[in-house]
């Protein structure tokens, strides 16, 4: 078959490519251009998706796919980009809520624009391929394809992926499912990949390290910090650079106790400060909720959530609520969770496959109630 490999230059992406052309496919790489230097952003040696440095990056995964005897596109996406994952970025932090932006990028970018405007652009090909360690498979019974998690834990992607939709994992295939981040170093190596196989992993959204820089134009302005009571006890800089649970950077020193973010008021402007135990919460709401292994949720169940990637997930009951626009589900969790964060995606999981996903769109703690 006819494969196209979203390749960023990086030992995962290089082995898939490696492994679909050694089972005898037709692999072709498509690499995004997202970069139009609109953002003041530093050069630097972090690694990230966005950056200045992104034309060496792009000669890198070029002279890579030449190495692998394998065509190579570099597919121009800087507006689509910017609409759905930059522009999106700031709104939300604007309306006082911590987004993920490679939830975003995923849906709406990688598994979305760039296949639309490479078939636009004249190439055909009949799946697409990643170099993330996800497992996808077709469950007869379900008539569903099934998003599952890595096997190893480090590298599970699942929670990133948890918004594709059926037509997307339909067409998609991950070379690495079933293998483990030793393995396919070595198989690097092997290959004669040494210098990539020992290249740091993309972690960083930008590559300065800060989202300050995405804010500039916008209207940002310092406002109060107040304390449960409604007290002023200090001043921000500007809403969008805080979240939920931040204790580092409020200086508010002098206090007995440290304080945290425990809410943003985005329509006064406002961030509310309190003791750690008030960052804990039993309940959440999730908006646009996408399913994967269901139709829809119809009636209560259980499952783990996670609130974040690095959460290892807790148990929590799941039911289905209907006001507004779309599905929401409010999530009960067995146990108080830390720091339940508006705008960051949350992920739902039967033991090892992801049921779906959502985006938190408030929590119930001391501060405040989830309307009805």
């Amino acid at each position: 078959m006819r494969i196209a490999v979203g390749m960023s230059g990086g030992v995962d992406s290089t082995v898939a490519v490696a492994l679909l052309v050694a089972q005898g496919h037709d692999a072709v790489g498509l690499t995004l251009q997202i970069w139009n230097g609109t953002v003041a952003l530093p050069t630097g040696r972090r690694s990230s998706c966005y950056g200045p440095e992104e034309p060496q990056e792009l000669e890198k995964t070029q002279a890579v796919a030449a190495r692998l005897g394998i065509e190579h596109h570099i597919v121009p996406l800087t507006d689509e980009y910017r609409e759905h994952v930059l522009d999106y970025f700031r709104r939300e932090y604007q309306a006082g809520r911590s987004h993920n932006p490679c939830v975003k990028c995923n849906r709406e970018v990688k598994f979305g624009s760039l296949l639309v405007k490479t078939r636009n652009l004249g190439l055909a090909f009949d799946f697409f391929a990643t170099g993330h360690y996800a497992r996808v498979h077709f469950d007869r019974k379900a008539r569903r394809f099934l998003l599952r998690r890595s096997v190893e834990p480090k590298k599970d992607p699942s929670y990133f992926l948890a918004h594709l939709i059926q037509e997307q994992l339909s067409k998609v295939c991950f070379p690495l499912s079933g293998l483990i981040k030793t393995r396919v170093r070595d198989m690097a190596k092997r290959l004669g990949l040494g210098r990539i196989a020992d290249r740091s992993e993309s972690q960083d959204f930008v590559r300065c390290g800060s989202n300050a820089p995405l804010f500039d134009g916008l209207d940002v302005r310092p406002g109060p910090i107040v304390d449960l009571h409604g007290r002023i006890v200090g001043e921000h800089r500007g809403i969008v650079y805080y979240t939920i649970g931040q204790r580092k950077g409020l200086g508010l020193s002098g206090h007995i106790r440290p304080f945290y973010v425990v809410g943003l008021d985005a329509t006064r402007n406002t961030i509310v400060v309190g003791p750690r135990e008030h960052l804990f919460a039993r309940e959440l709401v999730a908006t646009g909720v996408n399913w994967i292994a269901i139709d829809e949720l119809r009636e209560p169940r259980f499952a783990t959530v996670r609130i974040r990637q690095q959460h290892c997930g807790a148990r929590a009951l799941l039911r289905p609520e209907r006001w507004g626009h779309g599905e929401v589900v409010r999530v009960v969790f067995d146990v108080p969770q830390m720091s339940i964060t508006p705008g960051q995606a949350v992920a739902f999981y039967e033991n090892d496959t992801v049921l779906g996903g959502g985006w938190i769109d408030r929590s119930a703690n001391r501060l405040m109630e989830i309307r009805p």
